[in-house]
């Protein structure tokens, strides 16, 4: 077990906000890391230290000399026309057999593979990052919010890859599901210090919780003990025959101290509507077409909602979700098919980017008093508002000094001042810190209307969703499975690799289209490709050892035979690539 980073000493400080402070941390080149830390704390800050990008203030970074490093780029490394082969050949300079074996454990084949990888949505663009990044052979992976805008199935895939590097890994998530999945240990950055703790995600939390709530004991033990002291030495310090025992106390009560505990953030609070429960059926959809003035989305869509259920809709990004909620809210039009909503329902939304739209000339009061429903008395407002976290002189704050967290709060705020009895949430977890998404969840469960909403973070869908409705290959179905289920089925058809990616998330201008093999067929073509790849493999170790021996060779004619037989497995593994080519 080698030491591949070592943090001795650190410190780190922005003007009067110290991030590193005298803090130390190792990493093997056996551990898998989880990094957490409240946003602010420095995480990124000392990532951008251990890539070199920037120094420490004082301390030190001792590197092991064969440390190789990769990063999950964030940036656009694309260049125009190329597909993700050329990129990952050029990025890697590695052979194309070589690049589409690594390629493979992504799902990028076909056009993925071969198509212009700019035509990629942002998931697949990922896979090819992460499929280049492998290419390096790194033995420490720094990954910051690496699932970020990643769908489910791009998730899933980047687990099952981390769950089998046998590499090191350090990577920085607000993601509990994802880091308990893939890190076997807990690193915390708090006031300044790098805590290492030998365990999952979960037992890191309990440990955490524990100690706080057993420091905040020790300092409520501690506390009444000062003040018993200083009654003393007060009533005696006056008194000759008990000062000596009154200077006593004092200088025991000076070695009393209260244990550091570091602040808690203020945690918003959320109450859903207060409506009647309504039964029946809340929305029917027949031979739905839904999609845009210039193209159709998904079709044949036939889907029947009750009241009260909390309906996840999921699939892959592309593959028409949003467009979906869209239809269902009004915002657009059908294309065809017939879509009704029950008798007296009242719609509340809550869309991805609605923070964007907000007057930026308005204050947080004035947005949610415009907001708010006819006889709402300015004591509810204020409440609503306080729950989320605006209070005292923040309500009077402009919408254009909030940040993005901020204004997503306050548009939920907003939505909470409504008595609306079906509400339609299109990523409510986007821009919201842990704790708040937390405080959702917890009000929708207790909510009696009508939820329907889509969502990339696991834990939040698996403890709100009752039904899954999947948008998939151009169409919509009702999963009749619970969130968990449906998980588990994704995992299984990634193992199998049955898995249609659907061509909507393809090359906008060369749709990847379902084959028309047979699964059969389709497991025995994959063992083939994997039996060619073996033997690409072993061809090229042994040109390689061949090349080695010739370089060394003193004898003429030695040197002349093992030409020719480097010759003979050269044209053995252009054949062996060119019939890999094909079968992909």
């Amino acid at each position: 077990m080698a030491v591949l980073f070592q943090i001795r000493n650190a410190y780190k400080a922005y003007g009067d906000q110290i991030l590193l402070d005298n803090a130390e941390a190792t990493i093997t080149d056996d551990a898998k890391i989880g990094f957490v830390g409240r946003n602010g704390a420095g995480k990124s800050t000392l990532l951008k230290i251990l890539l070199g990008e920037e120094d420490l203030d004082a301390g030190e970074v001792i590197r092991h000399p064969r440390l190789r490093v990769g990063y999950l780029r964030q940036h656009d490394p694309f260049q125009d026309g190329e597909s993700a082969m050329d990129f990952l050949m050029r990025d890697s300079e590695q052979a194309d057999w070589k690049c589409g074996e690594v390629a493979g454990q992504f799902e990028l084949k076909g056009d993925y593979l071969f198509g212009p990888v700019k035509a990629l949505s942002g998931g697949w663009q990922t896979r090819v990052k992460l499929a280049a990044l492998l290419l390096h052979e790194p033995n420490l992976l720094l990954l910051d919010e690496p699932t970020n805008f990643l769908d489910l199935r791009t998730q899933i895939l980047l687990e099952h890859f981390l769950q089998n590097f046998k590499q090191a890994c350090l990577m920085v998530s607000h993601d509990r599901t994802f880091l308990s999945k893939t890190c076997q240990h807990t690193l915390d950055l708090s006031a300044g210090k790098l805590t290492m703790y030998p365990g999952k995600i979960a037992k890191f939390l309990e440990f955490q919780n524990e100690r706080t709530q057993q420091a905040i004991r020790e300092n409520t033990a501690t506390a009444a003990k000062q003040k018993q002291l200083e009654k003393f030495i007060n009533k005696n310090r006056a008194n000759a025959n008990t000062a000596s025992q009154a200077r006593s106390k004092q200088k025991q009560l000076e070695r009393l101290k209260l244990n550091e505990i570091t602040s808690q953030q203020a945690t918003a609070y959320i109450q859903a509507p207060v409506v009647e429960p309504k039964k029946g059926t809340a929305v029917r959809c027949e031979g739905l077409v839904i999609g845009y003035p210039d193209h159709e989305v998904a079709n044949e869509i036939h889907l029947e909602l009750e009241h009260q259920q909390r309906v996840a809709i999921v699939g892959d990004n592309g593959q028409g979700k949003t467009t979906l909620l869209r239809t269902l809210v009004g915002s657009l039009d059908p294309k065809g098919g017939t879509l009704r909503w029950g008798h007296n329902i009242d719609i509340g939304t809550y869309a991805q980017h609605v923070y964007t739209s907000l007057d930026p000339t308005d204050t947080v009061l004035e947005y949610l008093e415009y907001q708010a429903m006819p006889g709402t008395t300015d004591q509810q407002v204020l409440a609503v508002a306080g729950s989320l976290l605006f209070r005292d002189e923040h309500v009077h704050k402009k919408v254009k000094v909030l940040s993005g967290g901020e204004r997503a709060r306050l548009c939920m705020a907003g939505l909470l001042l409504g008595d609306y009895n079906v509400l339609v949430l299109d990523e409510p977890g986007n821009h919201l810190d842990v704790e708040t998404v937390e405080a959702l969840a917890e009000a929708l469960l207790i909510y009696q209307g009508t939820v329907i909403f889509t969502s990339h973070d696991r834990h939040f869908m698996g403890r709100v969703a009752t039904t899954v409705i999947e948008v998939r290959d151009g169409t919509a179905r009702d999963y009749m499975n619970n969130y968990d289920a449906y998980l588990l089925s994704i995992n299984e058809e990634i193992e199998q690799g049955d898995r249609s990616t659907g061509s909507n998330s393809g090359p906008k201008d060369k749709a990847a289209k379902p084959g028309k093999l047979s699964q059969n067929e389709q497991r025995a073509m994959r063992k083939k490709v994997k039996a060619i790849e073996r033997k690409i493999a072993s061809l090229d170790d042994e040109k390689k050892a061949l090349a080695a021996k010739m370089a060394n060779s003193t004898d003429a004619a030695e040197a002349l035979e093992l030409h020719k037989k480097i010759e003979v497995i050269t044209a053995d593994l252009a054949a062996a690539e060119n019939e890999w080519l094909e079968l992909n």
